[in-house]
């Protein structure tokens, strides 16, 4: 189906109040688009080890929202003007305030990634989405069913590859593991699946925590071996006491080298003695960083593998 689209060039002083007008006269959701820096806030939530310079702020803010042809646009669109009229008599600096009208296309974006992630391996491990089949071939295979959904995770990215190649390496069928940003569990079910005896998660994505159970539950791995909670480990002391302390035979923390530092020092009280601990996210440039930190914080560095330009380092709490 077609909607119609409307796009309101405005200001980013505006464009709180614009919003809130909008959500007044009826509108259940918009998209802005403007050149405000990200907060540090939202910087340490996204899952990228680089971000790119953006353009500077120019103040100006386009708010678009949505309409079905069948809707009275008329009457919306008269809401809106008359809010933005009252917004600049209280003068507020609405810029242009010209609305724009085009039409685009219904699409279901939370499954339309799908077509771009297909099955493929890791070594000698299939990796499969949970809605494409097994051929005859590869029946005998180790097998990862994954459907990241919203979480992040799929198995395809260097890092993830990486760190899976580590677990089979260092996991025995006593292994309890602690799984920092866990994602979709690809880490938690690839160590569980080889062996692993239980695997605890943590993640500040809500998304992350039912796209943890689900790929769980998809893999056969009953709901007794594994456990996830949302919280950050680095700072809760009541996520850190419900991980429990020198329990664990393995860490995993495939997150980004500006978490990595100051995550490492409060993972060793987590570690047993002789517990492995697999880190990736790591760009190539920020090696020495993280393995500088991993080696104030008293551990081993056993090995430093790489694929593509990334890293991963795998140490050892003696």
């Amino acid at each position: 189906m077609k909607w119609n689209k409307y796009t309101l060039l405005t200001t980013t002083e505006a464009e709180d109040l614009i919003s809130s007008m909008m959500m007044d006269a009826g509108i259940e959701g918009i998209e802005i688009e403007d050149r405000v820096p990200l907060s540090e806030s939202d910087k340490s939530r996204m899952f990228v080890d680089i971000l790119p310079d953006g353009p500077a702020d120019d103040g100006i803010a386009r708010i678009s929202f949505y309409l079905e042809p069948e809707q009275d646009n008329g009457a919306v669109l008269a809401a809106v003007q008359k809010g933005l009229d009252e917004i600049r008599s209280w003068g507020v600096d609405v810029g242009a305030g010209t609305i724009e009208a085009s039409q685009t296309e219904d699409k279901d974006w939370i499954n339309n990634w799908k077509e771009y992630f297909h099955q493929f391996y890791v070594d000698d491990i299939l990796i499969t989405p949970s809605w494409e089949s097994v051929s005859p071939k590869d029946q005998g295979k180790l097998l990862i069913q994954i459907d990241p959904g919203t979480a992040f995770g799929t198995g395809m990215h260097e890092t993830t590859q990486l760190c899976i190649r580590q677990i089979r390496k260092y996991v025995t069928e006593e292994t309890v593991l602690l799984d920092v940003g866990t994602g979709s569990g690809i880490l938690s079910i690839a160590a569980l699946k080889l062996g692993a005896a239980y695997a605890f998660g943590t993640d500040l994505d809500p998304c992350a925590i039912s796209a943890f159970g689900e790929n769980m539950e998809v893999n056969g791995i009953p709901k007794e071996k594994f456990r996830v909670l949302e919280g950050n480990i680095i700072d809760d002391p009541a996520i850190q006491e419900q991980a429990g302390y020198e329990r664990y035979q393995m860490v995993t923390a495939n997150i980004l080298a500006e978490v990595l530092v100051p995550l490492t020092p409060v993972i060793v009280r987590h570690l047993r003695k002789g517990g492995i601990y697999i880190t990736s996210g790591i760009i190539d440039e920020k090696e020495t960083a993280v393995a500088e930190a991993i080696k104030a914080a008293g551990l081993e560095i056993l090995e430093v593998t790489h694929q593509g330009e990334w890293v991963s380092v795998t140490a050892r709490k003696n």
